[in-house]
């Protein structure tokens, strides 16, 4: 089976800013305590599983990094949109559990207990203000860092990333779902692209 979804997201999480997860470095938190506690929403603008369009589907990616990235045993959590029906559902829990192969299949490896896939509302807002909503557990907003130029600050090349590069900056609201809660401090934006012939796990952030 073949998938290709693209598309756009916002990852929010505990970090201070700057997060050391995309370089493998041990997160730590403005409290100092050394753990990532982080949620991303993914809107895929196209996207397929074989015969299953997985066009306009919103989907959360909840995690608890313990340590640094590839020291694994990592928590994960996801949370599919209303909108999306049974099969969309289905074919998405294939990809992201790494069913599917690509960037998630490297990644499977890493992760120490998944907590499941819930069902709710979940969008990404590119507006004045680009912002996540999971309805009841979360509402982020996202404020990107600028450079002298005024231009976003980017990160090019990271050892784990969702995109190759991605816009960085700082994130504010409330986040809490699976039982990790966090405050948002670090935040990061790009588009997207994952497929199942896609690159190994050192070019992919989950």
């Amino acid at each position: 089976m073949t998938y290709t979804i693209s598309g756009t997201y916002l990852a929010s999480c505990s970090c201070a800013v700057l997060c050391g997860c995309p370089v493998d470095a041990q997160p730590k938190d403005a409290s100092g305590n050394s753990e990532c506690r982080g949620v991303a929403v993914f809107h895929i603008a196209d996207g397929t599983l074989d015969d299953t369009d997985l066009s306009g589907v919103d989907f959360a990616f909840y995690n608890l990094f313990p340590s640094n990235l590839s020291s694994g045993d990592w928590k994960v959590g996801v949370v599919v949109d209303t909108d999306a029906d049974d099969a969309q559902v289905e074919a998405l829990g294939r990809i992201l559990s790494g069913q599917e192969g690509g960037m998630f299949g490297e990644l499977a490896g890493l992760i120490g207990e998944n907590l499941g896939t819930e069902r709710g509302k979940v969008s990404l807002s590119n507006g004045e203000k680009t912002a996540l909503s999971v309805e009841g557990h979360s509402e982020v907003a996202f404020e990107p860092a600028l450079g002298m130029n005024g231009q976003p600050t980017t990160v090019k090349n990271a050892m784990f990333g969702f995109a190759p590069e991605f816009q960085i900056g700082r994130t504010t609201g409330r986040s809490s779902a699976f039982g990790l809660s966090f405050e948002p401090s670090y935040g990061e934006s790009a588009d997207f692209t994952f497929s199942s012939e896609g690159e190994a796990a050192t070019s992919g952030r989950v």
